[in-house]
């Protein structure tokens, strides 16, 4: 079950033509296979999910989009280049950025800092200049700090923004990893559960800043989860893994009401 035609979402935007392809992608570790011939597409500015029991090759499948993992088989296109694999630092450096299902920060450092590791791969200067903290370096370096000072504002984090990490309640160090992400200025986001943990009011935040981030900033973004209503709520197509094989692909009615999902996944009809 496929939608291949863009469709209108709400306030305005457009899901627009493709950006990420992926094509008959195998992955095994030793004897084990993780992703077994799984092809599926993300379109410009949409809200993609993927969803599955735990197992399914989820997060697998974003290792292998941002070059953690090498695919034995299959092929990455993105934005139009062929890839047999992506490697980590040209996924970064080409727009794609990502969150973890396992909060990844430092946590000795400020929430200010912390973000700041978010522009890294957007400095020009040495590495004498940067220690030295002299003229063009200087001059970046503040820079970054106002960009990175907008993202704070964005998330509502102000009022922590020299706060050690370390110290922070965990909805909102997924907050603050979500803005390192968004430093970046992705293109696309990858996100690995990002509300795994959270309490409602937290899930909600989350969901207000992930639909502003895709809305106002027109960030594509890739995003696993277990909550069936966040993922039916905020999605525009949602492909449905199960056992490292693709068992359903379409908008969110579509998937819901999808008998081979229901039975591997959902249980019930949602």
């Amino acid at each position: 079950m496929q939608m291949n035609e863009p469709s209108a979402i709400s306030a305005g935007r457009k899901v627009g033509d493709v950006i990420l392809d992926l094509r008959n992608i195998s992955l095994s570790f030793g004897g084990v296979k993780a992703l077994t011939n799984i092809s599926f597409d993300v379109r410009e500015h949409e809200i993609r999910a993927i969803i599955g029991p735990n197992g399914a090759g989820k997060s697998s499948m974003l290792n292998v989009i941002n070059g953690v993992y090498r695919p034995q088989q299959g092929e990455i296109i993105y934005r139009g280049q062929h890839r047999k694999n992506m490697d980590c630092y040209a996924a970064a450096k080409s727009g794609i950025a990502r969150t973890f299902q396992n909060i990844a920060l430092f946590k000795g450092m400020t929430v200010l800092d912390n973000i700041m590791t978010g522009r890294n791969l957007k400095m020009q200067s040495n590495f004498l200049l940067q220690a030295l903290y002299w003229g063009p370096a200087r001059r970046e370096e503040i820079a970054h700090r106002r960009k990175c000072e907008e993202v704070i504002d964005f998330l509502e984090i102000q009022h922590i923004r020299k706060t050690p990490v370390g110290r922070l309640p965990y909805g909102l160090q997924k907050r603050v990893e979500l803005g390192r992400a968004l430093a970046a200025e992705p293109q696309i986001l990858l996100l690995d559960e990002p509300m795994a943990g959270m309490n409602v009011e937290e899930k909600q935040d989350m969901c207000r800043f992930i639909l502003d981030v895709n809305e106002q900033f027109g960030t594509t973004i890739v995003l696993i989860e277990h909550d069936m209503g966040v993922v039916m709520d905020i999605s525009d197509r949602v492909v449905v893994l199960d056992y490292g094989k693709k068992i359903g692909d379409g908008t969110p009615d579509e998937v819901r009401t999808n008998q081979d999902v229901i039975d591997a996944y959902l249980g019930v009809a949602h």
